[in-house]
């Protein structure tokens, strides 16, 4: 692990962005066939198996990976997240830094502010639009799909990234808290994946209902 540890630092000094790239692809693809081993074994669960349609017959045979949705998924991480990623946290790091002193309450606030309503919310809509669209998803399906899965993904991530990015503001050196993130990544990209690959789950239909709300009020 040490050797290991310290080619990655070397790689990580010599070519930063490249770096970043190769290990978000790496970490977005395992997160991938997480989720999908996920789903898998969760379909064939026996609470489940009653109200089986077709489809989920399917998946009660032996678990195999769909290494095409993968491909799609860590095209996302080389693509998006690790260039992206890379840049934003070096550039976000200059901009606090001139307004806040380093590590005191406003510093760490505003980049967890920052990173929530900036680029969390950015990232979860280009990876189930560049999802569907990979899948061969029709424009309609995709806004369809987006609209089903971003507020969920956004609620249930928004209970979970500003405790790790306090932590990683706070406490992890700006060299490696791309690495850190990334880690999470391996997490988040799994999560992500699922939420995508749960469709019209019925507790979805939960987030969704206040946007009828919402839609009945304005017509009245």
């Amino acid at each position: 692990m040490r050797r290991l540890w310290r080619w990655y630092q070397q790689c990580l000094a010599s070519h930063p962005v490249r770096t970043q790239v190769v290990s978000s692809g790496i970490l977005w693809a395992s997160g991938d066939i997480g989720a999908q081993a996920v789903t898998h074994y969760s379909a064939r669960r026996p609470d489940r198996r009653a109200n089986n349609t077709p489809e989920d017959k399917d998946k009660d045979k032996e678990f195999k990976v769909d290494w095409r949705r993968v491909g799609i998924t860590s095209s996302f991480g080389f693509a998006f997240v690790g260039p992206v990623g890379h840049y934003w946290y070096e550039y976000l790091d200059r901009f606090i830094r001139r307004r806040f002193q380093p590590n005191t309450f406003k510093f760490v606030a505003s980049k967890v502010a920052a990173d929530g309503f900036l680029f969390g919310p950015l990232d979860l809509l280009l990876f189930f639009s560049y999802v569907g669209v990979g899948q061969g998803r029709s424009v309609e399906q995709v806004k369809e799909d987006v609209k089903r899965d971003f507020i969920p993904a956004l609620v249930l991530g928004g209970m979970i990234w500003p405790a790790v990015q306090i932590a990683n503001f706070r406490f992890i050196p700006v060299r490696y808290q791309l690495l850190y993130v990334n880690l999470f990544c391996l997490l988040d990209s799994c999560f992500l994946s699922w939420i995508e690959q749960q469709g019209d789950a019925s507790w979805k239909q939960w987030f969704t209902s206040f946007h009828k709300i919402e839609d009945q009020k304005s017509k009245v």
